[in-house]
């Protein structure tokens, strides 16, 4: 990641996820697998979100749960929508017009399919790839490959990652992720680091504060540069996050939000 983009800006807004305890039952395949309670978000959700520079609006951001659940391989799945684009003001510089799209079983909390176009100035890319939990299989456009079970897509990981109870969660707690991205898994860690109030587009929020772990490239200074901070409630919104980038802190805030599951109790 050489430029700043709003892939990657959707990648920080997905960077929390944690191994939640998990009940085993039998699976369509006589494999056992996993069933999670999901009671943080629904059909038709909407969250957008600005990113800046200080005043300076550059780009925006929807993430979206559609209204309807879809079905692939059999399996009930919810399908998660994430666009990102510049601004207009922003496009003579470097236009950016990403989608991403995951295919979360209605169960397991984990994709089944994953879609990523990306067109970010003279440069696109799209992937493909359809997930086997079972036999720990991904199947790509591009290449076929081993997987840990139940391996997350950065946008699933948003939404898994809000299903969690952080009640017992001690600061400076460390949790594990295994995400896939660009035919590579990587496994990362983040960092619980306790509750505070942000001061928000929307309101003044409570917030669960995290601390994911991240590469240290030419994007970000060091491995402790990103913050997240989720709403402290039973919608775990993500509501801010700060990167500290080798140009200047960059900011990502919620604006708006329909379709929540849950009562915003967190917003003041």
């Amino acid at each position: 990641m050489k430029k700043l983009s709003v892939a990657l800006l959707v990648i920080i807004l997905s960077g929390f996820i944690i191994k939640p305890q998990q009940e085993i039952i039998e699976g369509s395949k006589s494999v056992p697998h996993r069933v999670l309670t999901n009671n943080a978000f629904t059909f038709g959700e909407e969250l957008n979100y600005r990113v800046h520079y200080g005043i300076i609006n550059a780009a925006k951001i929807s993430l979206k749960v559609d209204k309807d659940p879809v079905t692939i391989n059999g399996r009930e799945t919810y399908h998660l929508i994430a666009d990102g684009k510049t601004l207009s003001t922003f496009d003579w510089m470097f236009r950016v017009r990403d989608r991403f799209e995951s295919y979360m079983d209605q169960e397991f909390i984990a994709p089944i399919k994953y879609f990523k176009s990306v067109k970010e100035d003279s440069y696109s890319d799209v992937d493909l790839v359809f997930f086997d939990h079972d036999t720990k299989r991904i199947k790509g456009k591009k290449k076929n490959m081993d997987c840990p079970a139940y391996v997350q897509d950065i946008i699933g990981a948003a939404y898994y990652a809000r299903t969690i109870d952080y009640s017992t969660a001690t600061k400076g707690q460390a949790f594990p992720i295994d995400i896939y991205l660009d035919q590579e898994i990587y496994n990362l860690e983040y960092k619980y680091m306790g509750k505070e109030y942000v001061k928000s587009d929307v309101g003044k929020i409570k917030c669960i504060k995290i601390k994911p772990k991240a590469v240290a490239d030419r994007v970000f200074k060091d491995s402790n540069a990103i913050t997240l901070w989720i709403s402290d409630d039973e919608n775990k919104i993500p509501v801010r996050v700060e990167a500290s980038l080798a140009v200047g802190t960059l900011s990502v805030d919620l604006t708006s939000y329909k379709g929540l599951r849950n009562t915003f109790s967190s917003k003041k």
